[in-house]
C-alpha cells in the first residue's frame, strides 16, 4: 500500500516550508526559482527594517505580518542551503539551541550570576571562547511603505523606484548619467565655496545629491546600489588585507611602508584578487511587494 502523504498544519512552519518548495519546484514561480542566497540578502535586510518600523509603531497586527515576512525569508534561505546539501532547517535549529544553552550557564548550568552586567560579561566571554575554538580570534503616498529606518543607500533606491512607478523618472540611462555630471559640477562649486559650517552643510547636501542620482543609475542599469557598494567595499577589504599579509610575511608592517611600497603592493593585490566578487542584478531579482 502506498504511504499516505502528510499535509502540514496550515499554521505550522512545515506549511511554510511546503509552500517554499512548491514555489521552487517544477511549475512554480519563475522569480522564486531563480533566487540565490546572495540575491535574497538585500530583501532579508529590507524585511527586517520593515519589522523594526512595525515594532516602533506599536501596531501588533503590523508586527505579526512583518514577522511572517521575515520568517518566510529566513526559511527560504534555509531551503536554498538544503537544496545545495549544505545544511537543513533542523541543523539551523539544533545549532542555535545548543549555542543558546551554552551561553546561558546561569540557567542551564551551575554558573551563579548576580546582575545583568555579569550575564553580559559571561556571554561575551563564552562567545570569545567559541570563536577561539573555531579558529577565529578576531548586528498616504507611494513612499509610505518605505521604512524610514532603511540604510540611506537602500532607501534612496526604494524612494526613486517608487517615484518612478508614477512616471516621475528620467527618460533613459543617458539622461540620468547626465544628471550625475550636473550634480558633480554643482558639488565642485560648493566645495570651492566652503568657508563656514553653513557652506559645508550645503556641500554635504550636494554630495548627497550625487549619491542619490548614482543610485538611480544603478536602477537603470539593473543592479542594486547596496549590493554594488557592498561588493566594492569587500573588494577593497580583500586587497587591503592582502597588502597587510604581504608586508607581514616580509617581516614588516604596513604602517612603516612608504607610499611607493604601498602602491606596488596594492597593484599586486589588484592582480591577485581580479575577478572576485559578484553583484546581483536588481531588476531581474526585484522582490514583489508584500
Amino acid at each position: 500500500m502506498e504511504s499516505e502523504t502528510i499535509t502540514p498544519a496550515p499554521n505550522s512552519l512545515g506549511a511554510v516550508m511546503a509552500l517554499i518548495r512548491r514555489l521552487r519546484g517544477e511549475g512554480g514561480c519563475p522569480w522564486d526559482r531563480k533566487q540565490t542566497p546572495q540575491s535574497l540578502t538585500v530583501y532579508l535586510i529590507e524585511e527586517m527594517y520593515e519589522l523594526v518600523d512595525a515594532i516602533a509603531s506599536g501596531d501588533a497586527q503590523a508586527v505579526c505580518e512583518e514577522l511572517g515576512d521575515v520568517v518566510f525569508q529566513v526559511l527560504f534561505l534555509a531551503e536554498l542551503f538544503r537544496e545545495s546539501g549544505s545544511f537543513d532547517l533542523d541543523n539551523v535549529v539544533q545549532h542555535n539551541v545548543e549555542k543558546m544553552v551554552r551561553r546561558h550557564p546561569h540557567v542551564f548550568g551551575e554558573k551563579k550570576v548576580t546582575s545583568t552586567a555579569a550575564i553580559r560579561a559571561n556571554w561575551h566571554a563564552i562567545k570569545k571562547e567559541e570563536q577561539k575554538a573555531n579558529g577565529n580570534n578576531r548586528e498616504t503616498s507611494v513612499l509610505d511603505s518605505i521604512p524610514a529606518s532603511l540604510p540611506a543607500l537602500m532607501r534612496s533606491y526604494r524612494v526613486s523606484e517608487r517615484a518612478a512607478r508614477t512616471g516621475f523618472d528620467w527618460a533613459d540611462l543617458l539622461e540620468v548619467m547626465g544628471k550625475v555630471e550636473e550634480e558633480w559640477d554643482e558639488f565642485k562649486v560648493a566645495v570651492q565655496q566652503i568657508d563656514d559650517d553653513a557652506t559645508r552643510d550645503q556641500a554635504a547636501v550636494e554630495f548627497g545629491d550625487i549619491i542619490f542620482t548614482l543610485s538611480n543609475v544603478a536602477r537603470f542599469v539593473g543592479f542594486h546600489p547596496e549590493t554594488a557598494l557592498t561588493a566594492a567595499i569587500n573588494k577593497f577589504e580583500r586587497r587591503f588585507r592582502y597588502m597587510e599579509h604581504a608586508f607581514s610575511d616580509q617581516g614588516s608592517d604596513l604602517e612603516a611602508a612608504t607610499r611607493e611600497e604601498m602602491d606596488r603592493a596594492w597593484e599586486t593585490a589588484k592582480d591577485v584578487t581580479a575577478g572576485e566578487g559578484q553583484v546581483d542584478r536588481a531588476e531581474e531579482n526585484q522582490k514583489p511587494e508584500n
